[in-house]
């Protein structure tokens, strides 16, 4: 697997940090983390998704959920058994498992359900509505020589000669 340098992009770009740092946690972790227990992630909807985990052999309380600052945690952990068993093949594996998702911005749990094996976490996408795009009004703006009545410019052309000649005007403001 690569491995990528960020330093640059802090050197370079400001306020870019934290997706930088997740970039490079990604990196890490996705070379670290188990490909224990297989999992699928869907979109089931407009801004919401599911996250389903294989967990055969997990009894709903040996499986926690957490979410601490936008990282989903799902941990299993198996009881160990207090009698002894022999087998001859062992291909199912009851071992503990601890599974970290980085969620976006926004990205709430809704709900967690365990059916047949298969533990389903519903995610949905809500954006504050401080965030999400709205339409702006255009108003319309009079100006001063809309504020004149049509009263105005007839009285100004009934003005008789003498107050033309001192140069007084009459505004009529309607």
């Amino acid at each position: 697997m690569r491995s990528f340098d960020f330093s640059p992009l802090y050197r370079s770009a400001i306020g870019f940090d934290r997706m930088a740092n997740l970039l490079d946690n990604l990196a890490r972790s996705e070379q670290s983390q188990p490909s224990y227990p297989p999992y699928n992630i869907e979109l089931t909807g407009e801004d919401q998704y599911r996250i389903t985990m294989a967990v055969a052999g997990f009894e709903r309380g040996e499986i926690n959920i957490e979410v601490n600052q936008n990282l989903l945690t799902v941990a299993g952990n198996k009881t160990q058994e207090q009698e002894s068993r022999t087998y001859l093949h062992q291909g199912i594996a009851a071992r503990s498992f601890e599974r970290k998702f980085q969620l976006a911005d926004h990205v709430q749990v809704k709900s967690a359900n365990y059916e047949n094996g298969l533990l389903h976490v519903e995610l949905q996408r809500v954006i504050p509505e401080a965030m999400k795009p709205r339409q702006i009004p255009i108003n319309t703006v009079t100006t001063a020589t809309n504020t004149f009545s049509s009263a105005a410019a007839s009285h100004d052309a009934s003005a008789n000669s003498s107050d033309l000649k001192t140069g007084d005007k009459h505004i009529a403001v309607a």
